[in-house]
């Protein structure tokens, strides 16, 4: 009996320049069938998607939007070795499908012929055309087809037009084993680059004659220590090289740039067809306003405020995240009824539910402010909000792109970091990661909330201006001239390199596909519950448990033990009067148990060891327990404080008895207030500039796909919190106290 082999999977890899729609294509031909990652060593993500078609399965890979295949850095290299069959872990793509924007071939297909240099089997997707249309432009798809040798296919992918002939198309091409190379270069190019391919098999027989040519051209030195050990004798041959061509007129890097335009120019010569006169477009008028100095940042503003509000507002992410806190504290009851106390019900309510609690919370924001952003990223705004802040953002080294990432992170620097992957130069991304952390974000606020309403007085200057105001206000300044103060320092040392020219091509205006965007929502969703939460979760617990362990519950107990019996017994036959006021007592004394289990706990040692180095902060070892066990997010330090002085866990920044508590606190052994405005204002600073938040730190860990950054994140940050804080006790003790 004979079995039928199985199918051969086809794989097939995405290729265009920014802003042609190919992630659009790529989400509506593989829908929901996707998965992320990140390529290792790099910021680079691998994108996976899949389609069955006509009983075939084809998966895809879409490559990061690039204008040419020439790589200069590791990030950029990534999509030439995918193609190369050269990337660990990934498959070499049996085919190649180049997405191309109808109304701007001369540029897209630059990429086509570096493409078609490979000799992989090759269809072109001939986007947005409705666009072309609007401009007066039409293209001769089948004498494009006959040009270029290979498959082309009209699509609207945002429309999912042409989906079903491109999936037909890309299923013809499993029976095809390559396309011939066509190289555009001169003979003597082609010479040298043959000559320079035998030398390179000498020390790797696997090299590529396609490596041997961007060898040659790259000039930046790049991949000459990347892909060879032939030392200075081969350094010098490419040099000569170089050299000898320069003097036959084909100069490189410059003679890629025009033999390679030569050939688009010979290819569309007759096939696209343009109106005499150009019309002016929808998209030409609305950028009239939009790209205006004057009109286009008050639309960028009222963009922001909308998208902000959404985020940050109680009516959508507050009211659900709200909606969230309450279902784990629902969760949380239900545990809190059906276990006996103990660690195993502690772990569960105080260490996985609050970790996943945690985790989850943040949902809300993340989906929220990456709706919007897929939005203005499809519909072709975003480019114009760069390039309005592009002018600001030079002058500390860092492009307008940077803009959006940075302004999502007062909001929460998750989604801010997340939102980084807009930032095409690897440096700028970096920079832009590295410093959206010292944006205010919400969670900073009980924190000043608290401090601000306890210590600063409620008064006002000239009248108008708040004391709380100016204080809150200060905050958020400091952790802007922070950010650009540190942007500026990793510039000229540990990420030097001249800031880019802003080069961006202004997208055609179109509408976003809904089912796209609603995609991209859940793929940032998920993935920071995926790669962030699970560290989030651990350290939630590992906080948990340093502040359960060990527990001496008798010792703790033991001065309350008669007190608590007798209470247990007057409860049995107290009225519903009497037994309000016991069962008020009785909260009393567990929150002095649990104040003391705390202190005597792992996390409470640490407070005590660390109270030297805390000291010249204005800070008593509580508040550096406090500071300790607020690392998985922000702003644990206010119901750990809570804790600390016996008031319990529940208590927020608007308790009035924290507030009231905290300013009779004294030093051991003494009748020193602990809290005063200077220390109030140490605090506020530290956490201004700390990186209290393991979120953070693993979403940075998972957009660099390194522990490097995170680790260097959270150790500038603490050394800048720490001198702050500093120096902001000492200053303003020796002005108020003296």
């Amino acid at each position: 009996m004979s079995v039928d082999a199985p199918a051969r999977t086809l794989n097939v890899a995405l290729v265009g320049n920014p802003n042609t729609g190919k992630s659009t294509l790529f989400n509506a031909l593989s829908g929901i069938r996707q998965k992320t990652g990140n390529y290792p060593g790099v910021t680079v993500e691998k994108k996976h998607g899949a389609f069955t078609h006509q009983g075939q399965k084809v998966e895809l890979i879409d490559l990061p939007g690039t204008y040419s295949l020439a790589p200069r850095s590791p990030d950029e290299m990534v999509t030439v070795d995918v193609l190369l069959g050269r990337q660990a872990n990934e498959a070499k793509p049996n085919a190649v499908l180049v997405i191309v924007d109808a109304s701007n071939l001369e540029r897209n297909l630059y990429i086509v012929s570096q493409v078609k240099e490979l000799g992989l089997p090759t269809v072109v997707a001939l986007n947005m055309g409705d666009i072309a249309k609007d401009k007066g432009i039409s293209v001769d798809v089948e004498k494009l087809a006959e040009r270029l040798g290979v498959p082309v296919v009209a699509t609207q992918a945002n429309r999912k037009g042409g989906l079903d002939q491109l999936r037909d198309t890309i299923i013809s091409l499993l029976d095809v084993e390559s396309i011939p190379v066509e190289s555009p270069f001169p003979d003597e190019f082609r010479d040298k680059v043959g000559q320079l391919h035998e030398k390179l098999q000498k020390h790797d027989a696997e090299s590529t004659r396609y490596l041997a040519e961007r060898l040659l051209l790259d000039t930046s030195g790049y991949l000459e220590k990347e892909l060879t050990s032939g030392g200075q004798e081969l350094h010098n041959w490419i040099v000569e090289s170089r050299n000898q061509l320069a003097e036959l007129g084909q100069p490189v890097p410059a003679i890629e740039a025009i033999s390679r335009y030569k050939w688009v120019q010979s290819v569309l010569d007759g096939i696209v067809t343009r109106e005499t006169t150009r019309k002016v477009t929808l998209s030409d008028r609305i950028d009239r306003v939009l790209t205006n100095r004057i009109g286009g940042t008050i639309f960028f503003i009222f963009i922001m405020t909308l998208m902000f509000q959404a985020v940050f507002s109680d009516l959508v992410a507050g009211n659900l995240m709200g909606y969230i806190e309450g279902f784990f504290e629902i969760i949380a009851g239900f545990v809190d009824a059906s276990l006996a106390d103990g660690a195993l019900k502690s772990l569960l309510i105080d260490g996985v539910i609050a970790g996943v609690g945690g985790v989850l919370v943040f949902l809300p924001q993340i989906c929220i402010l990456f709706f919007f952003i897929a939005i203005l990223e499809d519909c072709g705004y975003l480019a114009r909000a760069a390039y309005l802040m592009d002018r600001l953002f030079s002058k500390i080294g860092l492009s307008g792109k940077s803009f959006i990432p940075l302004l999502s992170s007062f909001a929460c620097a998750i989604p801010g970091i997340m939102a980084a992957r807009v930032i095409e130069n690897r440096r700028d991304r970096l920079i832009t990661i590295l410093v959206a952390p010292l944006m205010s974000c919400s969670a900073r606020m009980p924190v000043y909330v608290l401090l601000t309403a306890a210590f600063i007085p409620d008064e006002t200057i000239g009248g108008f201006l708040s004391l709380h105001t100016l204080v809150m206000l200060s905050m958020y300044l400091l952790g802007i001239l922070a950010a650009v103060g540190v942007a500026f320092v990793l510039r000229r040392t540990i990420l030097p390199g001249e800031t880019p020219p802003f080069v961006m091509e202004l997208p055609s205006y179109k509408f976003p596909s809904i089912s796209g965007v609603l995609m991209v929502m859940v793929e940032k969703g998920w993935a920071f519950v995926k790669r962030a939460g699970t560290l989030i979760f651990a350290m939630t617990v590992i906080v948990w448990a340093l502040s359960y362990f060990p527990r001496n519950e008798d010792a703790a107990t033991a001065p309350f033990a008669d007190e608590i019996a007798q209470l247990e017994t007057q409860l049995e036959s107290a009225s519903e009067a009497e037994a309000e006021q016991i069962e008020e007592r009785l909260t009393e004394i567990n929150n002095q148990i649990d104040g003391e289990l705390l202190r005597g706990s792992f996390l409470g040692m640490a407070g005590h060891w660390i109270e030297p180095v805390v000291k010249p902060l204005g800070w008593d070892w509580k508040i550096g327990s406090a500071a300790i066990a607020s690392f998985p997010a922000r702003e644990v330090i206010i119901s750990t404080m809570g804790v600390l002085y016996n008031l319990g866990g529940e208590e927020d920044e608007e308790s009035a008895p924290l507030r009231e508590t905290i300013k009779e606190a004294k030093w051991a052994g003494t009748d020193d207030n602990v809290f005063n405005v200077p220390v109030a204002l140490s605090i506020m600073v530290f956490f201004a500039l700390c990186a209290q938040c393991a979120a953070t730190l693993a979403v940075i860990k998972r957009e660099t796909n390194s522990w490097r950054w995170p680790i260097f994140t959270f150790v500038y940050m603490t050394v800048l919190a720490y001198l702050g804080a500093m120096i902001t006790y000492q200053v303003s003790a020796a002005i108020l106290l003296s």
